[in-house]
């Protein structure tokens, strides 16, 4: 019985052992086979690294403010009477946009108006006695006074009635009315808001240390999502007083034109501030740049001999990238002008992999 126990075991290890021998052998070949086959050589696309000339940008998100912008009001209680514009229309200034009741204003001026004329006739009538030594000089002061206090309850009816017809202040867009006729309003209730939409303001703020490098009339550019790419222009047209001391900021203020009326006061968006001044810079594309959280590289294209035979390989380099414009990103630190980069296909690529540049 032992020996039969005995005879299986061993034959389960010629089996098994067998098994893994063959296993092992193949694997052998295939290793073999592989070193001795001839290395893959991937097909990308490359660039050179090249030198430009860039104007140094700052960069603050801004929010746009019309130059002339308010919001419509009554400085005197009273019924609306009447609404001279329609919402979101173009109104110029000094034209009549609100009427508040005015009945009571336009009977008084009557009587006023009457008073002076009574009083206009009494101060030449007693002129004329003055003349002829028919009248006192005290006469002739009261027909004055009485003249010019009639002469200033006519000029204060007439600007009582100048308030109750509420006019635009300015040209500009006026937006939704608030008020309906026949509704009483009293000083300060809202009845429509009033903006001018070209030229606009850009306001926003910059650190204090970029405050040396701000002047009045340093160009700007303004994007906003609400205008897609379009690329507004303007200049710096005021800086702050003073710093914030919470925030260390310096206010700064442009002015941009908006001729065509696409943006609106209230927008924000990307303020880019371009100094007048140039400096060198290597840059490539950004689809160069492979990103990394243990830090950015590329993949550079040099010539290697192997074997007596010289090939192009792609060689993974570390670097230090800064800002990006127009699809190209500056590179601080790793390349020198000239070189060349993949910018295509190295998704594939290992260090020292072999390639063919189709194009650059």
């Amino acid at each position: 019985m032992k020996k039969a126990y005995a005879i299986v075991i061993i034959a389960l290890v010629i089996l098994f052992g067998g098994i893994f021998g063959f296993k092992a052998f193949v694997n052998h070949m295939i290793a073999k086979a592989i070193a001795n086959s001839p290395k893959p050589v991937f097909s990308v696309n490359a660039a050179r690294v090249r030198e430009q000339l860039w104007h140094p940008e700052l960069e603050a998100v801004a929010s746009l403010a019309a130059v002339q912008g308010t919001e419509i009001s009554p400085q005197i209680a009273g019924n609306v009477t009447a609404i001279h514009f329609h919402s979101g229309s173009y109104v110029q200034a000094g034209q009549l946009l609100v009427q508040i009741d005015n009945s009571n204003q336009l009977a008084q001026l009557q009587v006023d108006r009457a008073n002076l004329h009574l009083a206009e006739v009494n101060l030449h009538r007693i002129e004329t006695l003055i003349r002829d030594k028919a009248a006192s000089q005290a006469q002739l002061d009261q027909a004055r006074a009485t003249y010019a206090v009639d002469q200033a309850a006519v000029q204060n009816d007439e600007a009582t009635l100048r308030k109750l017809a509420i006019t635009a202040p300015f040209s500009g867009y006026i937006g939704i009315r608030k008020v309906n006729v026949g509704q009483y309003v009293t000083p300060g209730t809202a009845l429509a808001d009033l903006q001018s939409w070209n030229p606009l303001y850009v306001n926003f703020t910059l650190p204090q240390a970029d405050l040396p490098l701000l002047q009045l009339g340093t160009p700007i550019h303004f994007v906003s999502d609400a205008t897609g790419t379009q690329v507004f222009q303007g200049k710096i047209t005021a800086l702050g007083s003073a710093i914030n001391p919470q925030t260390r900021q310096v206010e700064v203020q442009a002015t941009l034109d908006n001729p065509h009326n696409l943006l609106r006061p209230g927008m924000f968006g990307q303020v880019t501030v371009v100094r007048n001044e140039e400096q060198k810079v290597l840059t490539v594309p950004v689809s160069a740049i492979t990103y990394n959280t243990y830090g950015n590289f590329v993949y550079v294209v040099e010539n290697k001999t192997v074997d007596g035979k010289t090939s192009q390989v792609a060689v993974q380099r570390v670097v230090h990238t800064g800002e990006e414009r127009d699809g190209q990103v500056a590179i601080l630190r790793g390349l020198k002008a000239g070189e060349l980069v993949v910018t295509a296909g190295q998704v594939k690529l290992t260090n020292d992999a072999q390639v063919s540049v189709a194009a650059h």
